[in-house]
């Protein structure tokens, strides 16, 4: 099978390689996380749960045939809160597969400050549900209390713990377990969703979605052993599912260091 593209990567961490370069705004104590105008909040519940859906099934369905296995293990939390975790390999794509999974409950996404900075577009895309991580200390405690807030009402909060896109890529990155400080605050179930890129009909790609977990902290270690526990259940669980990919559509290559003459 022959690769479109070739891209070379030398930072699983911190390498990105969207096409979008959007000067972030600040995000800080000023930033209005919640909303308390009725007609914008109202608005915001259509946008999300009703004007997008046919263009999130839509471009689910016809660009990548989704298909989702193991949806059924979310349904005894259907309505309680919790936090969902992806690998992060689609602009947009990514937030479209995962709220597809969950409805009707409303997801909320957290996103980099980015997402919320496009011109024309800030309140739509905080409509659709994404809370923006702040550029300032001063905006942590807002965030915070969102993020309870959105769980508390029975909604769930979806996290790309990998942070950057990379582009169809098949594998699963190492990543931090910052992000998984939320549900050991909140003691609420954890799930992973794992795209994995296959070969469709007529050497198409079709993605499907493995849905795995409740996985819950455990609350008999401390704090900062529950939330790497919970990483580490959550990745070991991605990377044995992104096993199941078997198209590479872009082939992603590390960089050798320079050798040096003495």
């Amino acid at each position: 099978m022959n690769n479109k593209k070739i891209i070379y990567y030398q930072d699983e961490l911190n390498d990105e390689f969207s096409d979008a370069k959007i000067e972030p705004r600040q995000i800080d104590e000023n930033y209005k996380y919640i909303h308390k105008n009725l007609v914008w909040n109202f608005c915001a519940y259509i946008v999300q749960q009703f004007l997008s859906l046919p263009i999130k099934f839509g471009y689910s369905k016809f660009k990548f045939n989704l298909k989702i296995i193991g949806k059924e293990k979310l349904k005894p939390y259907k309505k309680q809160g919790y936090f969902i975790y992806g690998n992060h390999t689609q602009s947009f794509g990514d937030t479209f597969f995962i709220s597809n999974c969950l409805y009707p409950k409303r997801n909320f996404i957290i996103v980099n400050p980015e997402n919320v900075s496009m011109k024309g577009l800030k309140n739509l895309v905080q409509m659709l549900g994404a809370i923006s991580i702040p550029t300032k200390r001063s905006g942590m405690n807002n965030f915070l209390n969102t993020i309870t807030k959105r769980i508390k009402q029975g909604n769930s909060i979806t996290i790309f713990p990998e942070a950057h896109i990379w582009p169809y890529y098949t594998k699963i990155r190492p990543f931090k377990s910052v992000s998984f400080k939320y549900p050991v605050d909140l003691n609420v179930p954890v799930f992973c969703a794992t795209n994995t890129y296959q070969k469709g009909k007529n050497n198409k790609i079709k993605i499907v979605m493995y849905i795995d977990g409740p996985f819950f902290p455990d609350t008999r270690l401390e704090p900062r052993q529950r939330k790497e526990e919970l990483r580490n259940k959550v990745y070991e669980t991605m990377c044995k599912q992104s096993k199941n990919s078997n198209y590479e559509y872009i082939k992603y290559i590390k960089k050798q260091p320079k050798s040096s003459n003495v």
